[in-house]
């Protein structure tokens, strides 16, 4: 095996210095199309580094062109020349683009059309009414069962916001909360998060991740009013926030006008066991809001997300931002609604999660 040249710097995380050795071997011909790469486990050990470490950064050269994985096979170096460089900062390579590039194997489209034309032939021209500013009640209804069902939270529907994507509420938080606030993120963590929070004029703090999930002295010391969070699955770590992580955060929003922002990436794909309770579930929806995207768990192009709020901040989106037009159009919503409802989604679920179990 060769020797996969790890550069390590203090201010470079391991898993780009991995991706960028790797990437080198490629470049240089030391590794060639087709040829075989490691193990994730063999790499690892090789290396003396996380599974984690090396997951990351074979991600990143997927994402970028340089590898292919294999079902049931492995990862090889790709047979043609990589779709772009990678850009200055490895994390801004979004998670979605990472984790969902393509859709998942077994996706049923036939279900999925069969619902396109029933909501045509059914809504008819009630397709054309613009959708309540939080969205339609069926899929917001739709999206409370199935927390219900498959994260145990008690989400009142009233309080569901649904948008166009993660992103798109991420904005929309900072003007719920004040673009006055300090947020403070995961670091290493999904660029997109600070970028779009500074883009609508919040300051940012980054908190470094330990094994177990943000640094407790870091979080002390940070002087932030709102906490975002990735506890299920931190993008590109791995890293899942333990039990008492968990307690950690809570604990921490209570002193003071605090919020947690819960982004629940990537826990419907939990393999061997259902994933922890959710932050919100454990603090009785006060202090915590739940935020989730479809563009993940469904297809890339499913541009559809939602959050849950506290009762208070229901409140005082209805306030401040009941004026805007859900971002969302009525049509996608109704098809949504109806391949939930139905059990579409939580199937492809179930399909998804026997496939990686196997791999």
């Amino acid at each position: 095996m060769l020797t996969y040249n790890l550069k390590k710097d203090r201010k470079t995380p391991l898993y780009l210095g991995l991706y960028d050795g790797v990437r080198e071997d490629i470049r240089s011909g030391a590794l060639r199309p087709g040829e075989r790469l490691p193990s994730k486990r063999t790499l690892a050990e090789h290396l003396g580094v996380s599974v984690v470490t090396v997951d990351a950064a074979y991600k990143l050269l997927i994402d970028e062109g340089y590898a292919v994985s294999r079902e049931r096979s492995g990862y090889y170096v790709a047979g043609s020349a990589p779709r772009r460089a990678l850009p200055e900062s490895a994390a801004s390579a979004g998670r979605t683009d990472v984790g969902a590039a393509q859709v998942e194997p077994g996706f049923k489209y036939s279900a999925l059309t069969k619902i396109m034309r029933e909501v045509i032939s059914v809504y008819g021209e009630r397709l054309l009414i613009k959708p309540p500013a939080t969205g339609c009640p069926e899929l917001r209804e739709a999206i409370a069962g199935f927390l219900l069902r498959y994260r145990g939270m008690r989400a009142d529907p009233a309080r569901i916001v649904v948008g166009s994507g993660a992103e798109y509420l991420y904005g929309m938080l900072v003007q719920l909360l004040g673009r006055e606030r300090v947020f403070a993120v995961e670091d290493p963590g999904y660029e997109k998060i600070r970028l779009v929070y500074e883009a609508n004029g919040a300051a940012v703090r980054l908190l470094p991740l330990k094994g177990d999930g943000v640094d407790s002295g870091a979080l002390a010391r940070c002087g932030a009013d709102i906490l975002h969070v990735t506890p299920y699955h931190s993008y590109p770590t791995g890293i899942s926030a333990s039990a008492s992580k968990r307690r950690e955060y809570l604990a921490w929003a209570s002193a003071g006008e605090r919020v947690v922002i819960e982004d629940d990436f990537d826990s419907e794909f939990a393999v061997t066991r259902r994933p922890q309770e959710t932050l919100f579930a454990m603090d009785g929806g006060e202090r915590v809001v739940y935020l989730n995207t479809f563009s993940h768990s469904l297809a890339p192009s499913m541009r559809m997300g939602y959050m849950v709020l506290p009762e208070r901040l229901m409140e005082a989106y209805r306030e401040r931002l009941g004026f805007y037009s859900c971002s969302v159009p009525a049509f996608d919503q109704y098809v949504l609604a109806a391949f939930i409802d139905r059990g579409h989604f939580e199937r492809h679920l179930n399909r998804v999660r026997r496939r990686l179990r196997n791999m």
